[in-house]
């Protein structure tokens, strides 16, 4: 059972993030805000929910938040400032989004840096805890894999369609095979240490 609320004030904003591990693709961030006492059935975190669950609750918890925020970063800033700095950006420029301004912030994990002030706490598995960090998965999640879908059609051959950017051996095969695109993120160990890549 999810908890609605960490810090008992009515503003609390959940904030959480997807694709950290990808070798292709942004990091995608969401934050959001849900009104007290809120329920939504099927929710928790979303690598514990099928696509089906998480395509049916996205609509539901934009539906009832009282503010939502989704943030992709591309894969330049993630090379520039570091996987996850990348992901703190991201999350933070989801919450400086979110209006009304939230009064806390609660963050999956045990990284954050302040946003204007608001008070914070980071809480390890929180998308498995609080309801609103568990809404900002399901969200952050589903965006990116939308993402992914859609440049699939630009490069068919990685199959981010299914493995949506992340190390399967297929996709490092196919790095093998055909190289990197654009989307790839050159700071990453894109091929095992065996195969080097000329980037």
């Amino acid at each position: 059972m999810l908890l609605s609320n960490y810090s008992k004030l009515t503003l609390e904003a959940g904030t959480d993030e997807a694709g950290r591990g990808c070798l292709a693709g942004p990091v995608t961030a969401a934050a959001v805000i849900l009104p007290e006492n809120c329920l939504i059935e099927k929710l928790n975190d979303s690598k514990k929910l099928s696509e089906l669950t998480r395509d049916r609750l996205k609509p539901i918890i934009e539906e009832l938040a009282l503010s939502y925020k989704v943030i992709h970063l591309e894969p330049e800033i993630i090379d520039e400032i570091n996987i996850l700095n990348a992901s703190i950006k991201a999350m933070q420029h989801c919450i400086t989004g979110l209006s009304p301004v939230p009064e806390y912030i609660i963050v999956d994990g045990n990284r954050f840096k302040p946003v204007n002030d608001i008070p914070y706490s980071c809480i390890v598995k929180g998308d498995s805890k609080y309801l609103s960090i568990a809404a900002a998965s399901v969200l952050a999640k589903t965006y990116r894999d939308e993402y992914m879908n859609q440049i699939h059609e630009e490069f068919p051959m990685y199959n981010w369609k299914q493995n949506k950017g992340y190390p399967t051996v297929e996709h490092r095969e196919a790095i093998q095979k055909y190289g990197i695109t654009k989307y790839h993120r050159k700071s990453f160990r894109l091929l095992p240490e065996q195969l080097k890549l000329d980037l």
